[in-house]
């Protein structure tokens, strides 16, 4: 297997006069699990969708276990699986049956698709609606059965695109523990998700992308060294007040202050020496905060710092409607 299960070279895509991938480079190694990051309409699913090959990049290349998504397509789509935002599965067939078709469609023989359906069913907690038609499930269920059906035909490759959205907190970590299953026997997974407890968890590598551009590419423990090891959080009576601590830390300490309504959020190397000098420059000023807190920083913390936003707030914005989900 090659060393790279996924490598993307200045990969570009536009529609219309939108530019919802703007020469993106990726190396995702085998055998992993990475994690592309951004808020909506920053690219995510335009990108797994070129690297599914449902669509054609404008300019750039991609290439998954060595073959062009471009050039060889079909070779492409035999070597990966895909669970997209939305379930793919037919509500009109019991979710039994929608594995066993896609056990056909993907050349698994009779009595494998048949044991590998039931397998699938009992892994994903649906054993027991097995045989009930899909229109019957609750959301959660499909998305169970969409990423089972997806691993169906047992790819080497595969593309997760917020994979968890609308499970409960039990599926959900469920499903971290087959994906981790999934990697130790050499798959490889490119996840795309809004949860950054889940990147935190599942990745080795994270990417980040926002405006169709990677602005940041490296390891989850990396990102979040470089932003500070420690987040002091104070909350403040009004926003007035956290407005003026804000100005007052930034220019007293020559350091980024950010303001979130009544939360002023400073990260940093060394959190309880700065708590101090904080504090204490605050009480001289009758700022005192109403709480505090001081805890390690998170993926949240650096995809606020890159992008300005916090992953979970995020609103779809009208460009990407347009595009239908270019996000």
């Amino acid at each position: 297997m090659a060393s790279s299960a996924i490598s993307v070279r200045e990969l570009s895509k536009r529609f219309g006069s939108l530019t919802a991938l703007d020469g993106i480079d990726l190396e995702v190694p085998a055998g992993t699990v990475f994690g592309l990051l951004g808020p909506n309409g920053a690219g995510k699913t335009t990108a797994i969708r070129i690297l599914t090959t449902i669509l054609r990049p404008t300019s750039g290349r991609a290439e998954v276990l060595g073959h062009d998504v471009v050039g060889e397509a079909a070779v492409v789509r035999g070597l990966i699986g895909l669970a997209g935002q939305y379930a793919a599965v037919d509500p009109n067939l019991t979710g039994r049956e929608n594995l066993r078709l896609i056990g056909r469609l993907t050349r698994v023989s009779r009595d494998g698709r048949r044991a590998r359906a039931d397998e699938l069913l009992e892994r994903f907690g649906l054993a027991g609606a097995g045989d009930r038609t899909v229109r019957t499930y609750s959301g959660g269920m499909r998305r169970r059965l969409d990423v089972a059906a997806a691993l169906v035909p047992r790819p080497p490759v595969l593309f997760l695109d917020e994979p968890t959205t609308g499970l409960d907190p039990r599926s959900r970590i469920a499903l971290w523990d087959m994906i981790r299953e999934l990697v130790s026997t050499g798959t490889t997974v490119l996840l795309t998700t809004q949860y950054l407890e889940e990147a935190d968890r599942l990745a080795s590598r994270v990417a980040v992308l926002s405006a169709g551009r990677v602005i940041a590419d490296d390891d989850p423990a990396m990102l979040k060294e470089r932003l500070g090891n420690t987040v002091i959080e104070l909350r403040m009576a009004d926003e007035d007040r956290a407005a003026r601590a804000t100005r007052m830390i930034t220019d007293r300490f020559s350091r980024t202050a950010e303001r979130q309504d009544e939360i002023v959020r400073i990260t940093s190397q060394d959190g309880s020496g700065l708590l101090l000098d904080v504090l204490h420059l605050l009480d001289d000023q009758a700022l005192a905060p109403r709480t505090v807190a001081v805890r390690e920083s998170s993926l949240d913390d650096v995809f606020l710092a890159l992008t300005g936003q916090h992953a979970e707030t995020l609103d779809q914005p009208a460009a990407e409607q347009e595009t239908g989900g270019a996000s």
